[in-house]
């Protein structure tokens, strides 16, 4: 691949090559270090919060498992369908639930992530999407972080509408607290309600439910931007590089279908049928809200069916 002029081998191959892309990224000053320390301290924590599994309660490690489906609907449900795609309307309780959730996931503020993925959809798999995935798994799922932004994403940004995204209050109250009220809401939270509502070790709280908990989720979502736009299916189509993953899907909660969703990406199911038929707890949780008077206006790609 040809960067700034400079011939680059950035395929799925580049595992094999990490190496030397690092040393490319570093001699050329792109590195985004900020990220990359962050992310060092997570993987670091989430260790730990692997080393302290078998001294926790039963108590902390099922709050744990719970956190990961309510942090999970905070992207599926919020940034993604909802505040990115818009692809239902949702009560302002609910709304305030899904940024409340959408913290405890922390992937940037809800209004930076659906800036992201709005230019990922509109720019896919050129250098103005943000992970772009012809550039290799690595890059698709996390290297795109940890590299200061392309030119053309920074382009692709001003000329992106967010002003949507903006007038909504609880969007904007989140992104202007970032990043520091997710820090504590992702991390030292769990450990606190782990201490105050049943005794456990603070710092079991902190790293098990907190730090593992987190980066698991997190790479539970980047599968979506690399390994769901490697493999897959593509039945509805073919010219797209994303595609329908089962195993993606099951980590995300209804996110791997992802051929239907680049086809149709205003459909609020992500998915072409019921979830008799396709796991999509996502699906669901819309769905319960909307028995709930919580949510309406639930888009459907009902044309593809005719």
């Amino acid at each position: 691949m040809n960067i700034d002029g400079k011939e680059l081998d950035l395929s799925w191959k580049m595992f094999s090559n990490i190496p030397s892309v690092i040393h490319y990224h570093f001699k050329e000053g792109n590195m985004n270090w900020p990220y990359i320390v962050f992310f060092t301290i997570v993987h670091a924590t989430a260790f730990l919060g692997l080393c302290r599994l078998q001294h926790c309660s039963n108590e902390t490690l099922l709050f744990a498992w719970a956190l990961w489906p309510v942090s999970g609907f905070g992207v599926t449900a919020g940034a993604h369908r909802l505040w990115a795609h818009r692809t239902y309307e949702a009560h302002f309780l609910f709304r305030l639930w899904l940024m409340l959730s959408n913290s405890i996931a922390y992937q940037g503020s809800t209004y930076s992530w659906a800036i992201n993925h709005r230019i990922h959809h509109q720019y896919a798999e050129t250098n103005a999407d943000p992970h772009n995935s012809s550039r290799g798994f690595f890059y698709s799922h996390i290297g795109w972080l940890l590299l200061k932004k392309h030119p053309d994403r920074l382009e692709a940004e001003k000329k992106l509408d967010a002003s949507d995204l903006w007038e909504d209050p609880l969007v904007r109250v989140q992104h202007m607290c970032d990043p520091w009220y997710a820090f504590y809401i992702v991390f030292f939270f769990p450990g606190q309600v782990a201490y105050y509502g049943w005794g456990e070790n603070y710092w079991n709280g902190v790293l098990v439910a907190g730090c593992l908990r987190y980066c698991i989720v997190l790479h539970c979502t980047f599968l979506v931007n690399s390994a769901a736009h490697l493999w897959g299916d593509r039945p509805y189509d073919p010219k797209s590089v994303a595609g329908d993953n089962p195993v993606v899907n099951a980590f995300t909660g209804g996110e791997g279908w992802h051929n239907w969703h680049h086809k149709y990406p205003f459909d609020y199911a992500c998915s072409e049928f019921g979830v008799t038929s396709q796991f999509n707890p996502s699906k669901v949780y819309i769905d319960t809200m909307a028995a709930l008077g919580l949510v309406w206006g639930r888009k459907r790609a009902t044309s593809a069916w005719q």
